[in-house]
C-alpha cells in the first residue's frame, strides 16, 4: 500500500516549474521567464528569444515545453521591464530599433545568456539559442557575434544579412527553419543567407516547409495564408522535432 501511494505521488509532481527572473543589461531592467525540469542534475540550457510582439505566452509555453524535455529554458526580454507593444505598428517601431542596431540586440542577447548560465543546474558548456520571427533573426546573430553556444534555432526569422557585416567562421551550428511561401522573407535574403553561410564555413541547416508561410509556430496568427503570417499545424510539428534532432546531435 505504501508503495502504492509513494508511485501515484511522484506521478502527479510537475515535471517543471517555471517562474518570472529579473536580470539587467547595464543599468537596463529586464523581466524575463525561467523554465526548469523537476530533475536534479546539470542539464542544457536554451535561451527563448521573443517574437516582436515582446515576451508572452506563447514563449512561456516554448520555454515550459523544452523544459519537460529536460532543458533549462530561459525566455529573454530584449525590450526591457515593462516595455510591450500594443500594436503591430509599436512592435514594428521596437523590433526595427534592434535590427537597425545590432550591436545593441546582441548585448541584450549576451545579458540574457550570462542570466541562463547562473542558474543553478545549467551546464554551461551545452548551450542553444532559439527564436521566433524577430528572435529568429536574434538567434542568428547570436551566432554571428560567436557567443557561447553549441548551437542556434530560427523559426520563420529575418535571414536578412547585416549590409556592414563582414562573415567570419561560426562556431555555432545552425538550423532555420523556413516557411517556403514566407512573403516576408524574400528570395534575395535566403540566397544572401546562403552565400554568408557558406563563406563562414557553417555546419548548417536549412529547412523549407511547403505551404507555409511567415510565424507558422503561432497559432494567434490565425489560419489565413494570404496575410503573409499564419499558423501550420505541419511545419509547426516538423519544426518542433527538427529541433529536437539538432539538440540532440549538439548536446
Amino acid at each position: 500500500m505504501r508503495r502504492a501511494v509513494l508511485a501515484l505521488s511522484l506521478a502527479v509532481l510537475p515535471a517543471f516549474s517555471g517562474e518570472p527572473l529579473a536580470y539587467q543589461e547595464g543599468p537596463t531592467k529586464l523581466a524575463g521567464y525561467l523554465a526548469r525540469p523537476a530533475a536534479q542534475g546539470k542539464m542544457p540550457g536554451v535561451l527563448v528569444i521573443h517574437q516582436w510582439m515582446g515576451l508572452t505566452d506563447h514563449e512561456r509555453k516554448v520555454s515550459d515545453d523544452l523544459a519537460k524535455l529536460g532543458y533549462v529554458a530561459l525566455a529573454v526580454d530584449v525590450y526591457g521591464e515593462g516595455v510591450r507593444p500594443k500594436t503591430g505598428g509599436e512592435a514594428g517601431k521596437l523590433a526595427g530599433q534592434f535590427k537597425g542596431d545590432r550591436a545593441l540586440y546582441r548585448r541584450r542577447l549576451a545579458a540574457g545568456l550570462e542570466a541562463l548560465k547562473a542558474q543553478k543546474g545549467v551546464d554551461s558548456s551545452r548551450l542553444a539559442v532559439i527564436g521566433f520571427c524577430f528572435g529568429g533573426t536574434g538567434a542568428l546573430e547570436a551566432a554571428r557575434a560567436g557567443l557561447p553556444v553549441k548551437g542556434v534555432v530560427s523559426f520563420h526569422g529575418g535571414l536578412d544579412v547585416p549590409a556592414d557585416f563582414a562573415p567570419g567562421p561560426l562556431s555555432a551550428k545552425v538550423l532555420v527553419c523556413h516557411g517556403a511561401d514566407d512573403p516576408f522573407v524574400p528570395a534575395k535574403d535566403v540566397a544572401a543567407f546562403q552565400d554568408e553561410m557558406r563563406k563562414s564555413k557553417a555546419d548548417y541547416v536549412f529547412v523549407g516547409y511547403a505551404g507555409a508561410v511567415h510565424a507558422f509556430t503561432q497559432k494567434e496568427a490565425g489560419n489565413d495564408n494570404s496575410k503573409g503570417a499564419a499558423y501550420n499545424e505541419a511545419a509547426h510539428r516538423r519544426s518542433w522535432d527538427h529541433m529536437k534532432a539538432f539538440f540532440a546531435e549538439i548536446f
